[in-house]
């Protein structure tokens, strides 16, 4: 994923290992001969900021790579950012 992603010459991303769940709703386990339920899965979450002008591309690149057709590919979510600081340098409005 990380190179597909590169190829876009992206300035970086946030990887993140999560737990949650979608329409797979977990599974049943055993542990020392005892089932119990395990209800969140573990997950990848990529968060990236990007502009504009390259969403569509970003969108057909992580759909082509991550998609298997099986349950549990994932969702992609597109949310504005209305600004952004850089902490070290004080600039405003850094993508």
């Amino acid at each position: 994923m990380t190179a597909v992603l590169e190829e876009l010459s992206l300035g970086g991303m946030t990887v993140s290992d999560v737990r949650g769940h979608g329409r797979q709703k977990g599974h049943t386990a055993v542990y020392r001969g005892k089932e119990y339920e395990v209800s969140l899965l573990p997950k990848v979450q990529i968060e990236l900021v990007v502009t504009d002008s390259v969403v569509e591309d970003v969108i057909a690149a992580i759909a082509k790579a991550a998609r298997t057709g099986e349950i549990g590919d994932g969702r992609i979510f597109v949310l504005p950012v209305e600004l952004a600081y850089n902490i070290r340098t004080g600039e405003q409005n850094v993508v």
